[in-house]
């Protein structure tokens, strides 16, 4: 009985003391569970300001409309658009690098990225391409792969462009050329064939006299038919490239190889060619361009034809206070050949902001922002609903820019930038060379050996 007595006791107690347990716990219902996930939210939608640069002062309200679209879109993320000219930009690029203050976004260029890439300055993407199923099809062929390398990805294409004759068309009328010439005419190095003979026509001395006259005085030379873009450093896009591989010479055996072929003889007899047109009279010397630039040059009415970028367009027609127009290269012994070339947006690897400064280079290199810059007309962008609404801006306007896409499109017409490391001391060490060269300070066939042999030293 006192044993029942004390099991009972004990029971009694043990429910006393749940009870007062349970009245001192909070209710399940009162527990704000669904509070804690709820205490990030502000830190993911605290604005952010980014910054994004580039060089070329033509896309530069462009892509501040295609940065108004993407703060729509994202209005917790702002994109503050910089821009500065060429040697200032890498100049400032590479300061920052260095002071941990560079932009968290910015345009790039194949013969720069290696080395950044090498240095680990700019971040690799693939994973995030991979995480949002980023869909680099939409991109035209080969664009997309030229920023990849051993599987990591450092940027997206954003656009491309190739080389094409610019015009003066009033010269060309006053001469009686037909700009028809330039779908068929031709060019070698031996004698400049019908493309040097268009650009004597072209060429006029204080008398009157064109370029094919006996008593034409390249010593007085009023205007020019042919204004030259300078040396044109390590790979000379705008300036002897098309010519030289389109006489059977090229720069390596493709992207990331080892070794380069600046001693090719076809090289040499390209430039050789190239600065004659200067020793002749049908081209300026370097200092008579001092200050004003090839392009000034030709805004001036000094001269008839130049070689320049699709992405110099808008540049030209605007500039330029006669009618401008844009023409097919000349057909080598090669063929008819164009440097192919595109540019990317990089993440700096320093970035505070790495998911908004992605999800700015995602909008960057999408369809909705190239279409806007489709519409702008300022270059063709990589997607091509893109290159459709710029060529239909143009056209609007009257401009024929075909001669840039008949090239893209032909697959034997084009030859890719030179993507290869050590792209800066490659420069440092071609640049003085062709400057020499079309300054008539050095022989080509002379100067290019030793400095081939140096380029390559660089390369193991």
């Amino acid at each position: 009985m006192n044993l029942k007595k004390s099991l009972y006791s004990v029971l009694m107690l043990l429910i006393v003391m749940s009870m007062i347990l349970t009245a001192c716990t909070p209710a399940a219902t009162e527990e704000p569970a669904a509070e804690e996930p709820a205490a990030e939210e502000p830190a993911a939608t605290e604005p952010v300001t980014i910054r994004y640069t580039m060089w070329d002062a033509n896309q530069l309200a462009p892509y501040q409309a295609c940065a108004a679209a993407f703060h729509e879109k994202f209005p917790n993320i702002t994109v503050n658009v910089e821009q500065a000219g060429w040697d200032d930009y890498w100049n400032a690029i590479q300061t920052g690098f260095v002071s941990g203050d560079a932009p968290d976004v910015f345009t790039d260029h194949l013969a720069k990225y290696p080395e950044f890439a090498v240095k680990e300055q700019i971040l690799d993407i693939q994973p995030l391409v991979e995480r949002d199923g980023v869909d680099t099809s939409i991109y035209l062929p080969g664009l997309a792969d030229l920023w990849v390398r051993e599987g990591k990805r450092y940027g997206l294409p954003k656009d491309w462009d190739t080389i094409a004759v610019f015009y003066n068309a009033d010269m060309l009328a006053a001469a009686g050329i037909d700009p028809s010439i330039m779908e068929t005419w031709t060019w070698n190095a031996q004698d400049g064939g019908t493309f040097e003979e268009t650009i004597a026509k072209l060429t006029l001395d204080a008398n009157g006299n064109n370029g094919l006259s006996p008593d034409f005085d390249k010593e007085n030379v009023k205007q020019y038919g042919f204004i030259h873009q300078g040396g044109g450093g390590f790979a000379g896009q705008t300036q002897w490239s098309m010519f030289a591989v389109s006489n059977g010479f090229k720069f390596t055996d493709g992207p990331w190889t080892t070794k380069y072929y600046y001693d090719d003889p076809k090289l040499a007899e390209t430039l050789a060619w190239y600065y004659s047109l200067v020793e002749k009279g049908y081209a300026p010397t370097v200092e008579a361009m001092t200050g004003v630039g090839a392009d000034g040059f030709f805004f001036a009415g000094n001269g008839a034809l130049t070689t320049q970028g699709s992405w110099m367009v808008g540049g030209y027609l605007e500039n330029s206070t006669f009618p401008v127009g844009f023409g097919l290269l000349p057909i080598g012994p090669e063929g008819r050949k164009s440097m192919f070339n595109g540019l990317a947006d990089s993440i700096y690897i320093g970035t505070q902001h790495p998911e908004e400064s992605w999800e700015w280079v995602k909008f960057a290199a999408s369809p909705d922002c190239a279409n806007i810059i489709g519409d702008s007309g300022v270059v063709f962008p990589a997607q091509q609903s893109g290159v459709e609404r710029n060529l239909a801006t143009r056209e609007a306007a009257g401009v024929d820019v075909s001669a840039f896409t008949i090239l893209a499109l032909d697959p034997n017409a084009t030859f890719l930038f030179p993507i290869t490391d050590n792209g800066a001391e490659i420069g440092n060490i071609m640049t003085p060379i062709m400057d020499s060269i079309m300054l008539g300070e050095a022989d080509p066939f002379t100067v290019l050996k030793d400095a081939n042999e140096q380029v390559n030293a660089t390369r193991t």
